[in-house]
């Protein structure tokens, strides 16, 4: 998929779930979505993706795959720059901390990843970068 393509899927896709409250775009792929709001580290704007998420205790785990690309994702250069983000998950908006999942918690995550969505083991296949797993915990 191309990335303008991509771009503008999430946008729809981001629109239908803020304006239902999550009730339309909370499930893809036979998975819960989330939008992630992030600052952007150049512009300093808001800037809002969906991305598919799995639950680790009162965790939430997303991935950094932009579908196999050689590069990462805005949003994970974003916070790579400002770890401080916002989940909104269904109706609820939740201040998070966010970090990159270390190897240990990476080696013991990844298989629940590629149980849930097989084409992470795809996506990860297409590039030479370690598709990064990034760590959500609240704040409150």
């Amino acid at each position: 998929m191309r990335d303008r393509t991509a771009k503008n899927l999430s946008t729809l896709h981001t629109s239908l779930f803020r304006l239902t409250r999550g009730r339309v775009g909370r499930r893809l792929v036979n998975n819960d979505m989330l939008l992630l709001s992030t600052t952007g580290r150049v512009s300093g704007k808001t800037h809002t993706i969906p991305l598919l998420y799995l639950r680790d205790g009162t965790d939430y785990v997303v991935i950094a795959s932009w579908g196999g690309r050689d590069n990462h994702p805005e949003w994970y250069a974003n916070l790579q720059c400002n770890p401080t983000a916002t989940a909104q998950i269904e109706g609820r908006r939740i201040p998070v901390e966010t970090r990159t999942a270390d190897a240990a918690q990476r080696g013991r995550l990844w298989p629940a990843v590629v149980a849930a969505y097989d084409g992470y083991r795809e996506y990860q296949g297409r590039t030479d970068r370690e598709i990064p797993i990034v760590i959500l915990s609240p704040t409150v």
